[in-house]
């Protein structure tokens, strides 16, 4: 536990990839929690995007009295903005990736990670889906490569899906849970299958709702509100869907069926023909609802099953 506890306490700076919706409540988090952090993206207008929103939802937090609006300051002036990868992970004892979820883009960036960091900086992926021993193989230090799947909105959600890869140590996998306590959130660890425990189990019920919708057994309000009155959902899991995206819960289902070729896991029609014809959710402010007021969405009348 001691060495556990060292291990821990050496981890200072945190280097996050990716300043999009993940990537900014990741930073804020361990901002919030006393850590340096690098926030790293290719585009300098994603970058100070990214901190705008941290500041408004930390300040979301001080009017909810969460935090002390007098902290502010100093957690924004822990977070450091690098448009060059080698400038942001210059000081990282722990890099987590949250770019696009796209296997060969991700063995790409941990490769260099591989290449860039020191030989005991952990590399962590915020991966919902993708195989974390896969991208432990495209370095050379495996042992050191994990998964840490936060959950959105980041600074509300008290939970992170550790996953351990085929090669990750049990130093890197106790440094992370450690971690992960050190930023008030609960760890739970997850072996490296598809989907690993959360999407494995949320996926299919999304996808399993859209049927539902597709083969005219109910309405997309009908579907949300039985999961909401009947079985204390806070969200349906159609809305869900949008606030996901529906690009990426097909994304998820296309790896949990290639992965365990179970016709289980295909994804209904009807998602494939929406994610094609663009309808994405909230991001394309179009889904199984209309978003052009986000508090009060309407159902989108133009589905046609």
């Amino acid at each position: 536990t001691n060495y556990k506890l060292l291990l821990m306490d050496t981890i200072k700076n945190i280097a996050v990839i990716g300043a999009g919706t993940m990537g900014n409540g990741i930073a804020h988090v361990f901002a919030q929690h006393g850590f340096k952090v690098s926030l790293i993206d290719r585009e300098i207008s994603i970058l100070k995007k990214a901190l705008e929103t941290i500041e408004k939802n930390l300040n979301r937090q001080a009017d909810k009295g969460q935090i002390n609006s007098t902290e502010i300051p100093e957690i924004l002036s822990s977070i450091s903005l690098h448009s060059k990868l080698e400038e942001g992970l210059a000081h990282a004892d722990l890099v987590i990736e949250a770019i696009v979820e796209d296997l060969e883009v991700k063995k790409i960036l941990f490769k260099n990670l591989s290449n860039i960091t020191a030989a005991n900086t952990i590399l962590a992926s915020n991966t919902s889906s993708i195989s974390i021993t896969q991208l432990a193989q495209a370095t050379s230090k495996p042992e050191k490569v994990i998964g840490m799947h936060f959950m959105n909105p980041v600074p509300l959600m008290t939970l992170v899906e550790v996953i351990s890869g085929q090669n990750s140590s049990q130093t890197t996998i106790d440094a992370v849970e450690s971690l992960t306590q050190k930023i008030g959130k609960k760890a739970v660890h997850a072996k490296d299958y598809p989907g690993f425990i959360a999407n494995r189990i949320l996926m299919p019920m999304i996808n399993e709702a859209i049927e539902t919708l597709f083969q005219g057994i109910g309405s997309i309000e009908g579907i949300d509100a039985i999961m909401k009155g009947g079985m204390r959902h806070p969200m349906g899991p159609l809305q869900l869907a949008d606030f996901i995206g529906l690009d990426v819960c097909l994304s998820i289902l296309n790896v949990l069926y290639d992965g365990f070729k179970n016709p289980k896991y295909a994804p209904c029609p009807l998602l494939i023909k929406m994610v094609n014809s663009g309808l994405l959710g909230v991001k394309s402010k179009a889904g199984f609802y209309l978003y052009t007021d986000l508090k009060n969405p309407i159902v989108n009348p133009s589905i046609k099953i």
